[in-house]
Parts: C-alpha cells; structure tokens; sequence
C-alpha cells in the first residue's frame, strides 16, 4: 500500500506542476506547441535532455549489458558527455542563428527542399522502429518487475506486458498530444531531479546489501572479487565494446544521437538564446558521467549478488518457454526491488514512469513536429494555418502511438534489448549524421553529395550487418567497427562527388536573428573540466587503476596526475591560439574600417 501511495502522490505532483507550469501557453501557435514558444531555461534543458535519455530503455538495458559485460558497457554514457560538448560549440551556433525548428530544416538549407522531405522520412523510420516501441518495451518489463504486476493480477508473462504497453502508451500519449513540448519538458526536470535522487540510492542500497550490512565491504567485494568486470577500457577480446569500437562506433553514433537526432535537439532549440541552451546542454553532459552510477555500476552490483545467491534472476522466457539463460533485462528492476523499502519503491517508481514517459512523450512530440512542419506543409498544405498545423501533429501522434503498442512486446525475441536497438538505429543515423557533418564542414558540398552518400550509407551497413552477419568476406569485424567504416566510407564518396561536382557559390548561413547567438563566456571552461572527468575516469577503472594486480591507488594518481597535466597544457594552448585568431580578426575588420 505504501508504494502505491507513494507512486500516485509523486506522479499527481508532477502533473499538478506541469500544468500549473504551463496552463497560459498557446499551444495553437507553432512555435508555443513545438517549440515551447523558445522560452526554456538552461535548466528545464538540462533536466529534460538527462531525463529523456535516461528512461527504461537506458535502466533496464544498459544495466543489463552491464550484468553481462561489466563497466565496458558505460562507454555509451562517458561518450556523450564529449559529443554533447561537440554539440554546443559546432552544431547548436549553427542552428539558433538559422532559427529552425527541426534538423530536416537545416538541411533544407543546406541541400535543397527534398533533402527536407527525405531525411524527415528517415526520422519517422528512426522514431517509430528504431527507438518508441523501445522505449514502451523497457518501460513495460521494469515497471512490471518493480510492482509484480503479474503476481498481483494473476496475468502471465506476456499478457503482463501488454497490459503495461497500453497504459504506458495511453498515459505518455496524453502529454505529447495535448501538452506540448514545454510541458514535456518541465515535467522531465521534476522526473529528473526524482529519478537522479532514487537512482543514486539503488547502488548505495545495493552495496550495503552486497556488504552485508557494511557499504566499505560491498566496494571491496567490487575491487577484489571479478575486478575485471570493472574494467571500462575495453582491452580484452571478449569485451562487449573493444577500445578501438568506442572511438569507431561508440562517439559516431553518439555523435548522432546528441548531435542530429530531432527528439534531443529539438530541447535545446527551445532556449532563449545560445548562451542559455549551451549552459543546459554542458550541464547534461556532466549528468551523463555521474549517470553511471545508477545505469551501470547497480548491474555490476546485481551480477554479484546473483554470483553469492543474494538475488535471484529468473531465465529468460521466448513464446512461454524457459530457456537456460538468464534474463539479464529484469536484472535492474529485480534488484531495485530487493534493496529499496516499499515507500521508496514507489517514489522510484513514480520517477521512473516520469523518466519512460519523458522518453515516449519526447519521441512522439518530435514526430508530430517532423510530420507537421516538414511534411504536411511542405507537401500537402504549405498555406496551412497554426492551428491546422498543430492538428495535424496531433493527429499523427495518436497513430504513431497506436503503431508502437502494437509493435512493442515483439521486441521480447531478442536476446540483448539495448545492443538491438542501436544496431537497428546505426542504419540509418550514421548516415544522417554523416550527410549533416558534411553540409557542415563543406560550403560547396552539393546535395548530390548528400543523397548518394545516405543511400550508400544505410545500404552498407544493413548488408554488412543484418545480412552478412559482420562478415566481411576476408575478416570477421564487430558491429561497432562496421560504423566506423561506414562513416569513412560516406565521407569518402561524398567528398568524391563534392570534387567532382562542387557548388558554383559557397553555401552561406543566413542570420535569422530569432535567437541572440552570444556564446556562454564559460562554456570553454566547462568543455575542458568534463574533459578532465573523462580521462580520469578512464584511468580510473582501467588496468592502470582499480582493475591492476598492485599499486592500485599509486597508478591511479600518477596517470591520472599527468593526465590531467596534459590536459590543462592543450587547454591554455588551445586558448592562446583563440585569442590570437580574434586578435588577427580584429586587427583586419579595423584596417578594413580605416
């Protein structure tokens, strides 16, 4: 009773805040509806980009991976705190001084029209396939776990599921649909700052029950026994993500992700100036490197717990049968049962129903943003009015949403829920990213460049991958080198047919001046700081550090010591060859003036 109580309270709290939040707010003006009338603080940025990153999808599956794979597995996590840095200083400038409302929009600029049209139906296919039936799947195994909602209704496995999907679905879809991106967006950083406070008590609560009752003993059960499994490098030949796929596969799809991808953009396109979307978007990235401690040290923790008897991980069931191996998938929500009290259940719970509804609702809002803007009017009805408009994405959300339910549970067939929905996604967002870097990178690129580079791009790794099985014909490669392959691949052709056939005048930005574009003053000093935590990190749980037979603690402060000596050395040269590229700016502007 006590974490059903506590569910509903802290799930009513929310909704009562975020309408109270936005209940003046037009939402039949285009811009008010999409775009929560470009008004967000770098805070309701930061707190929704975590919270619709971190959702069930990210819980359940990475600290699955982690159950399997160890610390190898966070390089997802660590990443993106660098390629949101890429974000804020190469990608968001570009985009607030455009004034657009979504990605296919700058290449609209960009490429032409019809680049437009195609890379908005590429989206929808990455919405609707690659990441929303996801996100109701995770959601529906971890808050089926969490409440043992089959035990409580008498419901089998998947009949269970179902059930969950639909409300889910039903309840996210309310939010989307008649509240808009603002009220998306400030109830994910309520849900964030709830889900940031339970998550962190998860592994706390895991160690002291690791340690019997001593959390110290639980940390050295850690270090000692499997410190393998604390190793993030990736060094060893059966890790889950090799070192050399972090920088191959890992960052480039991450790149995409946090880069180019509409349903996290689309927040910080939303600030009231670049100053105030770079601070939320650095102020992510920090989140993203403490967010390892709830997305994939509990995993490590679960692993040791089953290993001594402590928890017990049911088999995995495939069409109502128990198989011989361990469902990894419920590995999260199984232990947050066995270590929270029943009122803190339901506060987690609640936070994360938030944290599966900010992802879902997040997803839908983008797709009725990508249907209404990019298709609709540009296709149907350019004429359309506001209202129209935002009908229509409406229209279309309740679709995409009848379209996910039906498609979610099917996702129980695979074997590994997180790594199969970033193969599915590698399809067709390293090309996007690819073709968008290019526009970016290249003023006279034409679109040509474009359209063969996206055609050669999904149609390598779908053959490579899902047909070929990695099998390059001379050499085995994992999936995550078939990326970085692919990325070279694109740029190689594309910057093939940009010699070949290259614009007769450079591309040019146009200043729409909807934005004030006055970059954060210490936006570099952030980026270098969560640089810093990087690498130290790294050293940290690597052979170098806690994972080494000896000297543990010694190795760890002196690479990490030099490191971070490095570091601060390309820090202050990097600065002093800006100042003097602005001084050399000025020096020429005032001899023009003269």
């Amino acid at each position: 009773m006590l974490t059903l109580l506590s569910f509903v309270f802290f799930t009513a709290l929310v909704a009562l805040l975020s309408w109270l939040k936005t209940r003046h707010d037009d939402l039949h003006n285009v811009t008010g509806y999409f775009l929560a009338g470009r008004s967000l603080s770098w805070f309701v940025i930061a707190g929704s980009l975590f919270l619709t990153n971190i959702s069930a999808e990210q819980l359940a599956g990475l600290n699955a991976n982690a159950f399997r794979n160890g610390a190898n597995v966070m390089a997802w996590e660590t990443t993106s705190a660098l390629t949101l840095i890429v974000l804020a200083f190469v990608f968001l400038p570009r985009y607030l001084k455009s004034g657009i409302s979504t990605i296919p929009q700058f290449l609209e600029h960009r490429f032409g029209r019809t680049m437009r049209v195609v890379s908005s139906l590429i989206f929808l296919y990455a919405i609707v396939i690659g990441f929303l039936p996801f996100v109701l799947y995770a959601g529906a195994i971890t808050l089926a776990g969490l409440f043992d909602v089959s035990g409580l209704l008498g419901l089998s496995h998947g009949t269970t599921i179902w059930v969950m999907v639909i409300a889910i679905g039903v309840t996210g879809g309310i939010y989307a649909i008649f509240g808009g991106l603002k009220a998306v967006a400030v109830s994910d950083s309520i849900n964030g700052l709830g889900l940031m406070i339970a998550g962190l008590l998860v592994p706390v609560l895991g160690l002291y029950a690791l340690g019997d009752s001593d959390i110290g003993a639980g940390l050295e059960i850690l270090f000692n026994d499997a410190p393998e499994r604390l190793n993030a490098a990736g060094l060893s030949d059966d890790a889950n993500i090799p070192w050399y796929g972090i920088i191959s596969g890992v960052v480039i799809i991450n790149l995409f992700y946090w880069c180019t991808n509409q349903a996290i953009v689309q927040r910080a396109l939303g600030a009231r100036s670049l100053a105030e979307s770079q601070k939320g978007v650095l102020a992510a990235a920090l989140l993203k490197i403490v967010g390892i401690l709830m997305l994939v040290l509990p995993g490590i923790i679960a692993w040791h717990l089953h290993q001594r008897g402590m928890l017990d991980i049911p088999f995995k069931i495939v069409d109502g049968q128990p198989t011989d191996v361990l469902n990894a998938d419920i590995s999260y929500p199984t232990l947050v049962r066995a270590v929270l009290p029943p009122w803190l259940t339901g506060f987690f719970c609640a936070a994360m129903f938030g944290a599966i509804l900010s992802s879902f609702n997040s997803g839908v809002n983008s797709l009725s943003t990508l249907v209404s803007l990019d298709l609709y009017k540009q296709l149907v009805k350019p004429g359309a009015s506001d209202r129209e408009t935002v009908t229509v994405g409406r229209t279309f959300g309740i679709i995409t949403i009848v379209t996910c339910i039906a498609i979610a549970p099917s996702i129980a067939t695979s074997d590994s829920l997180y790594t199969l929905m970033r193969t599915i996604m590698a399809v067709i967002n390293v090309p996007i990213f690819t073709v968008i870097l290019l526009g970016v990178l290249s003023r006279r690129a034409p679109a040509l460049a474009g359209y063969i580079g996206l055609v050669v791009g999904m149609t390598f790794f779908y053959t490579t991958h899902f047909v070929l099985d990695d099998d390059l014909g001379f050499i085995q490669v994992h999936w995550l080198a078939l990326v970085g392959i692919n990325f070279v691949l694109m740029l190689t052709v594309m910057g093939i047919v940009r010699y070949l056939k290259p614009m007769p005048e450079p591309f040019v930005l146009r200043y729409t001046r909807e934005v004030d574009v006055t970059p954060w003053r210490y936006a570099p000093h952030a980026s270098w700081t969560l640089i810093a935590l990087f690498t130290v990190l790294y050293v940290t749980l690597s052979p170098l550090g806690v994972t080494s037979t000896s000297g543990s603690l010694l190795k760890v402060l002196a690479v990490s010591g030099t490191s971070l000596a490095l570091i601060y050395a390309l820090y202050r040269w990097v600065r002093s060859r800006h100042h003097t590229a602005i001084s050399l700016d000025n020096a020429e502007a005032a001899s023009q003036t003269r």
